[in-house]
């Protein structure tokens, strides 16, 4: 297989810039078990105040603060509520079920988001008989959904309807400042709406690794417990967390060039025989597409598109999947239309 020079598979598939590299080598560190390294006490410190909670903690990925949170908010027999297309369904291994004993009632959203409505119809009697409804989980913004964007007005409309009825609410934040990028809503103005929540580092703020958990006091502490039980407390951490610092530093205005792009490979597909994308999805750094028409299935036309030096992510049997970061540039994005272009021109022939 070619070398894979225009990586579009995901936004996890960024690399550190020479710049974050050093920062990372000259990182003073400590023993971060015993809150005694200093890069990660500072990244904490950003990430608490940026999203205008008592505390946070650094872990080694977001499915990590996923599970702890649900660990800490949900007991064995409790119901999660989450969109259909949420990473905690589709992307966690069953983690809610084999570790906190919880299950999750799927709701049918729109690109992702549901709405308060949907939330209130589902919402459950007290007795015996049936589980308890104890968390919502809102995934700012929705991976599945094609990078869509919660609006805030939602996400406030759903809060209340889950307030009402002593339900506690969880973001699964992995790509909250493209959400905040888009809508130039205020990372801490989301937040408000959340009892916990996580920023990842790793997608397109450009970290090679990490996700950090925020919350009260109280919460953090419990996450703590399991942070510990789970093998996710660290020694030297440090070097990874100056990574964040730096990312949040430097890096979250550039996420605007991101959502230019795929909205410019968006474009650039968007009249392909065979290919099906819908323009107005295209919110923030994700492209969703469908090659039914082309004559060809996902994985027949990303293998193709291998052996040109392009890598886009076959989704299911005709969707296709294309993540714009920082390690590619406007003039990549445009080679890599150009190749799809050819290939489905190619079969249309």
């Amino acid at each position: 297989m070619a070398d894979i020079d225009i990586n579009l598979y995901s936004d996890t598939q960024t690399k550190p810039t020479p710049a974050m590299r050093q920062a990372m080598a000259e990182a003073p560190v400590g023993d971060e078990q015993r809150g005694e390294d200093p890069s990660v006490n500072e990244l904490c410190a950003k990430v608490a105040d940026l999203l205008g909670k008592d505390a946070a903690m650094f872990l080694p990925s977001g499915t990590m603060c996923n599970e702890i949170a649900i660990l800490v908010h949900c007991r064995q027999g409790d119901e999660i509520i989450a969109d259909q297309t949420a990473h905690i369904i589709n992307a966690e291994g069953g983690g809610p079920a084999a570790l906190a004993g919880a299950m999750i009632r799927p709701l049918a959203g729109a690109r992702g988001i549901f709405d308060a409505e949907a939330l209130g119809g589902v919402l459950r009697d007290a007795g015996r008989y049936t589980p308890n409804s104890r968390l919502v989980v809102v995934e700012q913004t929705s991976n599945f959904g094609g990078g869509t964007v919660w609006p805030l007005e939602t996400v406030a409309a759903v809060e209340q309807v889950a307030r009402e009825h002593g339900l506690i609410m969880h973001m699964d934040g992995a790509r909250l400042m493209n959400a905040v990028v888009a809508s130039a809503v205020p990372a801490r103005e989301y937040a408000r709406h959340f009892d916990s929540l996580w920023l990842d580092l790793s997608k397109g703020l450009g970290c090679p690794v990490g996700a950090v958990l925020a919350g009260s006091d109280d919460f953090i502490a419990a996450a703590w417990r399991w942070k510990q039980r789970l093998g996710g407390a660290m020694r030297q951490a440090g070097i990874i967390a100056a990574a964040g610092s730096h990312a949040l530093e430097r890096n979250v205005d550039r996420l605007a060039e991101d959502h230019a792009n795929a909205r410019l490979f968006a474009e650039g597909i968007a009249n392909l025989p065979g290919v099906a994308v819908d323009l107005d999805a295209v919110q923030t750094n994700i492209v969703f597409f469908d090659v039914a028409g082309s004559g060809a299935d996902a994985a027949t036309i990303a293998d193709r598109l291998a052996e040109r030096g392009v890598r886009i992510g076959a989704m299911g049997p005709t969707l296709m999947r294309a993540v714009t970061h920082l390690d590619v540039s406007r003039g990549q994005v445009e080679t890599a239309a150009a190749a799809l272009r050819d290939i489905v021109v190619a079969l249309a022939r």
